[in-house]
């Protein structure tokens, strides 16, 4: 057993983790600390965060054109730069844990800046002077948001921004940290914490779209928001509860820096030549180390040693990490180039994932939404997306996981197939959508101009299907590919790049959004994303991202392809060094 025998200060004997420590610094003791009653108190902040974000996105677009006045465009665009950036800011959350803060510290700082800007949020949607006046009846006039106004709404939103990237840069990571990943039977809680890790992040995302939407419509955005400020600080006190039965574990240092030293070296000793391996640095022990490859050779210059490439550090001779780097750290940045090709061929589904929460739900506003006496929100016809992904992660598990393994004894799609599905699934998306708008429009032209066009809502449901069923298949595949293919030290970093997919995903839509708003709107003509959707031509713009996603698929094949010799050879490593393919640090 990876257990330690030690003796504690009152002689009792008792099982400590070998690379974990308790809030004293001393070995975590395995009956004190860690396990599921911590990580259920971890779990409240992610189910808080999804909450407070997904409940806030969703529903935005329609804030800033019903009252701020925003043209759709424009709101759409700043719906993905809000998500955007609180993905990208993933990494810089991750540095900071990694390097300074350590998850801990890292989650409770960051909850506390998201409590604080959703806080704000509640505050400023309540205060009239914080938007305009209504719009004039009779005059059809609507005076825009002035910039103090809009001003004070980004102040609240990249608040909320910067909360999020904190969060999930440690909150599953830190999850992970309270289970022994060399214990057979917490390895094994580890696997069902991933399980419900993803489940509670769906629930949250459903409860967001379906009850804050309804309460920020029917009830006040204030009060909507205020609930989600109440239940992170709520969320705060109960994860600084169990700040004694966590267990810390210490980090190795900050991935990027690592990365950054093997670059740095190699270009100083650009010009340097070697025929003979055996001159590389190595100072790993023979277990760990990662056998050198053919690729990237350029890098391998970062591993010869010449004079002054030493220092000395409390009278000890080391080497100087930025001018000397070992073979396996290395290899360790080459492992993750491999990964660059998928990563850059997945952007573009999130670009397409952007439309559903933006440019869908200005749809959903202008069509019959009534069940009764009931009018349903528009930002909550997003809850057939939620619900085609928990429809379909059901459906693969309990269907199509056993046939695969009495077909062929696998566990179901791999990685790449998964993420393969996805992106088609997307394409079809885009040209349902793009149909079904053509068809909305045509109901637009012949209904004059009435508020609420008759054609049911529900006509959307498709598009939400087949997207979201993509999600779950390129989620869930981008996930286990960047954890599996990336090497042990630099987890973190690799889920971080996957979310960066999401973030670059969403700034690429708000790119084209506004290319296409400008290019299309000259000599007279109205352009394909008019401020008013009835005159634009959504779905030319829809048929152009499914073009474009064509074209992204195509050249995603070629780089699987590319991409299966490399996967091989990475796991067959991995698993020489002992390491298990089981996801952890998923940012």
């Amino acid at each position: 057993m990876p257990m330690y025998l030690t003796v504690q200060e009152e002689g009792k004997m008792s099982w400590t983790v070998s690379d974990a420590v308790n809030y004293k610094g001393f070995p975590a003791d395995k009956s004190k600390t860690g396990g599921w009653i911590t990580a259920s108190l971890i779990l409240g902040i992610e189910i808080c965060e999804r909450l407070s974000t997904m409940g806030i996105a969703v529903n935005l677009v329609t804030y800033l054109v019903g009252t701020m006045h925003v043209p759709s465009a424009k709101s759409a665009n700043i719906v993905t730069d809000f998500l955007g950036t609180s993905y990208m800011l993933c990494l810089l959350g991750g540095f900071l844990a990694d390097s300074f803060l350590g998850r801990f510290r890292t989650i409770a700082i960051f909850a506390v800046i998201q409590a604080l800007g959703t806080g704000l949020l509640s505050v400023s949607t309540k205060l009239p002077q914080f938007r305009p006046l209504p719009c004039n009846a009779a005059s059809q006039s609507c005076q825009e948001a002035s910039d103090t106004q809009m001003g004070v709404l980004y102040l609240c939103l990249y608040l909320i921004a910067l909360g999020t990237g904190g969060l999930k840069s440690s909150v599953s990571g830190f999850g992970t940290d309270q289970f022994d990943d060399k214990d057979e039977r917490e390895r094994t809680q580890m696997t069902f914490f991933f399980n419900r890790f993803f489940f509670l992040i769906s629930m949250g995302t459903l409860l967001a779209v379906t009850v804050l939407v309804y309460l920020q419509d029917e009830v006040g955005r204030s009060w909507a928001y205020g609930i989600c400020c109440l239940s992170m600080v709520v969320a705060i006190v109960i994860f600084l509860s169990g700040t004694k039965r966590y267990r810390y574990k210490k980090s190795s240092g900050s991935p990027i820096v690592h990365i950054l030293q093997v670059i740095v070296a190699s270009f100083r000793k650009r010009n340097l030549k070697y025929d003979n391996l055996s001159i590389l640095y190595e100072d790993r022990p023979e277990a760990t180390r990662i056998p050198h490859t053919q690729q990237y050779l350029f890098l391998d210059k970062a591993a010869i040693r010449v004079e002054g490439d030493d220092m000395i550090i409390d009278g000890k001779v080391v080497p100087n990490a930025w001018r000397l780097c070992s073979v396996s750290r290395v290899e360790e940045v080459k492992m993750m180039i491999w990964l660059l090709p998928v990563w850059a061929t997945t952007i573009l589904f999130w670009t397409i994932y952007a439309q559903m929460i933006t440019f869908s739900v200005v749809q959903a506003s202008t069509m019959e939404r009534m069940i009764g006496t009931f009018q349903i929100p528009a930002g909550s016809l997003t809850v057939f997306f939620v619900g085609a992904i928990l429809m379909t992660l059901a459906v693969y598990d309990r269907v199509i996981m056993p046939l695969f393994r009495r077909w062929k004894g696998t566990e179901g799609f791999t990685n790449l197939q998964k993420i393969g599905i996805g992106l088609a699934m997307s394409i079809v998306g885009m040209i349902v959508a793009a149909l079904t708008e053509r068809k909305r429009l045509s109901v637009a032209r012949n209904s004059g101009s009435v508020t609420t066009l008759p054609m049911s809502v529900f006509t959307l449901i498709p598009q939400f299907f087949l997207v979201g069923s993509g999600e779950a298949f390129i989620y869930t595949g981008q996930l286990d590919f960047f954890i599996t293919r990336s090497p042990k030290g630099m987890k973190t970093l690799s889920t971080g790049l996957f979310l960066t997919t999401l973030s670059l995903g969403f700034f690429l839509s708000s790119f084209l959004v506004s290319v296409i708003k400008s290019v299309t709107g000259h000599n007279g003509e109205k352009s394909w994303l008019a401020d008013n959707i009835n005159e634009g031509r959504l779905d030319y713009f829809y048929g152009l991202l499914a073009l474009l996603s064509t074209i992204n698929l195509v050249v995603y094949l070629v780089c699987a392809i590319f991409t299966i010799k490399p996967q091989s050879q990475s796991r067959a490593l991995t698993m020489n060094n002992g390491e298990k393919n089981s996801p952890d640090d998923k940012c």
